[in-house]
């Protein structure tokens, strides 16, 4: 593998029944940059993501993380691997402080077990302090230190994304994967968001693959991206030539879409 390259996927396909839900998938993702996944609801993105973090093994192909064959490997190893991911759907603690769902992301990295737990080691009491303090480190990256102490359901919606992210970020990830982190958000949240992308990407040393609908956000943001249609790739290339791309204006983009990203 090319040294640049941080993730390859190698003809990822994956089967349910009869059904093909990707046909032979293949990127090569450079380290640090921000790349796309795009295609219309059912194409496959969401899948590819879940293929890359472990959450299922693909029936055919490879995937390789900094020179590792990582395919098939459960999601937690994944994470600890240096791959982290946000969802579709939201998937925060919702009883949870908005502090304590950051620190959950942070034990993937912890020392201690559940024996140091248990008997409440000093050197556990100290761990966790760093642990609360490289959280709240993180709101702040975030903007969302001074909802540490709520319930994190008690948020509006573009904040518990933003939170999801923090999360992420608390992995101490090389390989960000964000799936629609613009969806439901505003235009001036959506601003926001592209600002924060970069932001995060150049603060974390990270490299980022997004799902996104927003045409907006992929086209200000990202580098080059690849464009699934039932399973397939129909186009892959820097967001210029996606946006003149026919077979992409018909399957998925549309004129006014392209008018108006």
């Amino acid at each position: 593998m090319d040294r640049d390259m941080i993730l390859e996927a190698r003809d990822l396909t994956i089967k349910f029944g009869g059904l093909t839900a990707v046909h032979s998938f293949k990127a090569r993702i450079g380290k640090g940059s921000i790349v796309g996944l795009i295609g219309p609801n059912g194409a496959g993105k969401t899948t590819c993501f879940n293929m890359m973090s472990g959450f299922y093994r693909p029936t055919e192909g490879r995937v390789i993380f900094n020179g590792r064959d990582i395919t098939g490997m459960p999601p937690h190893l994944v994470c600890r691997a240096g791959i982290a991911r946000t969802f579709q759907n939201i998937r925060l603690f919702g009883n949870g402080t908005v502090l304590q769902n950051v620190m959950v992301g942070c034990h993937v990295r912890q020392k201690s077990n559940w024996l140091h737990n248990l008997f409440y080691l000093p050197s556990n009491l100290r761990e966790e302090r760093a642990v609360a303090a490289k959280s709240l480190e993180l709101l702040k990256v975030v903007g969302l230190e001074s909802f540490a102490d709520e319930k994190s359901r008690s948020l509006p919606y573009g904040a518990q994304r933003r939170l999801e992210i923090a999360r992420a970020l608390a992995t101490e990830p090389n390989f960000l994967l964000l799936d629609e982190p613009a969806a439901g958000m505003n235009p001036q949240e959506t601003n926001e968001l592209m600002d924060f992308i970069r932001k995060i990407r150049t603060e974390f040393n990270l490299t980022i693959l997004l799902i996104e609908h927003d045409m907006k956000v992929v086209m200000g943001v990202c580098e080059h991206m690849w464009v699934l249609d039932y399973g397939e790739t129909i186009a892959e290339g820097p967001p210029e030539s996606i946006r003149k791309n026919p077979r992409v204006i018909e399957a998925y983009l549309g004129e006014e879409c392209v008018a108006d990203a």
